[in-house]
């Protein structure tokens, strides 16, 4: 079964991805990888510390002549800024953050020094989470499959953005253009100036952010196990990328204020599209979002999340020493006004991952070759279900 799990604290000398289940014969594009990484490291509003770091990946083990050999695969993203021994440049943090992992992670290690909690939490540990998201891109790819994120809004800025085969290109293009990853021109000129305004006030700004992803085949994941679901796999992907705190799928929490008339896409056939990824059950709308039972129904799949501001302040938040208990001004660490076109990086490759695990445990193998062939035997037995 694919899977990841990371290492490494925010001034460590590294950060780790450890990928499992990728099949042997996967040619890894690294540059591919390198470029998420440097788009993760982009956005108006991000601090000093992206003029510190050039993030590039590093593989250690499981590839041998740029091919996969289907053991464990290492990525290694450095930490040129690495000072984490260095007690007089991370001295303790004695004034968490409201907002942040610091007091709660004080409380759980029994310390009233919060830098151990605050170097692991950090966002930088999302390096090494986009670095093992677009390794699985570089294997969606090989099944025409596509993920595709960005900033669709911020504070009372917003978009609806509406994405599919024959505008992503454009909309990508669009995205890469602007300062803070939207593809919409006028809303992200009014987000970069609600950040703009924040930087000015010594505050924060977080943002919404989407993930469509374009090309998956119908039946991914299950319903037998909550666990599995693919929707309840996302989900947790994306609650889990730090000062996320609300994660939608399609309509998501819209669906609240319709009756179900207004929610459920109905379904149609067309012989004339058996070929794509819904086998001709064509829908009008896809509020479920490309999923509906915990499985891909063929539409493109679409995810929503929402990052809240960043809790790090320039001009502090009333806290409390923990020393002392004497009430106080939080502590400052070197931090960015918003991340929010970062995280649409992040949560793309995340929600990426999702994807090609479920797809690797319908139609996985040993080999790529092995993994090929499952996927074409089961689109062509489903194609074969549904001829008219």
């Amino acid at each position: 079964m694919l899977s990841y799990r990371t290492a490494g604290e925010s001034h460590g000398p590294t950060m780790l991805a450890i990928v499992e289940g990728l099949p042997a014969g996967l040619r890894v594009d690294t540059d591919f990888i390198d470029a998420e990484l440097a788009r993760r490291q982009g956005g108006y509003g991000r601090g000093a510390r992206q003029r510190i770091e050039t993030d590039r990946v590093r593989i250690l083990t499981g590839v041998r002549a740029g091919v996969t050999l289907g053991s464990p695969v290492t990525l290694e993203v450095s930490n040129k800024d690495s000072r984490l021994d260095d007690p007089e440049r991370t001295p303790p943090v004695t004034r968490p953050r409201p907002g942040h992992a610091d007091l709660a992670g004080s409380i759980k290690w029994l310390t009233p020094d919060c830098r151990g909690t605050l170097e692991r939490a950090s966002a930088r540990e999302t390096a090494a989470r986009v670095a093992a998201g677009a390794l699985a891109r570089v294997l969606l790819r090989e099944f025409g499959i596509e993920a595709f994120g960005f900033v669709s809004g911020a504070i009372d800025a917003t978009c609806s953005v509406e994405v599919d085969a024959s505008n992503v290109a454009s909309l990508r293009a669009a995205r890469d253009a602007s300062e803070v990853y939207c593809p919409d021109a006028e809303t992200s000129a009014r987000i970069v100036d609600h950040i703009h305004r924040a930087k000015t006030g010594q505050d924060t700004v977080g943002g919404r952010v989407e993930a469509h992803v374009l090309g998956a085949p119908a039946g991914l994941g299950t319903c037998t196990q909550w666990c599995d679901r693919l929707d309840s796999r996302i989900a947790a992907a994306v609650m889990g990328i730090q000062a996320f705190k609300a994660v939608e799928i399609g309509m998501g929490a819209d669906c609240a204020w319709h009756v179900g008339s207004e929610v459920h896409d109905p379904i149609g056939f067309d012989a004339s599209r058996t070929g794509e990824p819904h086998l001709g059950f064509v829908r009008p709308t896809n509020n479920a979002g490309g999923l509906e039972g915990g499985m891909t129904n063929g539409m493109p799949i679409v995810v929503k999340g929402t990052m809240k501001p960043i809790a790090t302040l320039l001009r502090g938040m009333p806290s409390v020493d923990l020393v002392t208990h004497a009430a106080d001004r939080s502590q400052y660490e070197r931090s960015d006004v918003s991340a929010v076109a970062a995280a649409s990086v992040v949560m793309e490759n995340v929600v990426a991952f999702e994807v090609a695990r479920a797809l690797l445990a319908k139609t996985g193998g040993d080999s790529m070759d092995e993994v090929r062939a499952h996927h074409e035997a089961t689109v062509r037995l489903a194609r074969a279900l549904h001829a008219p």
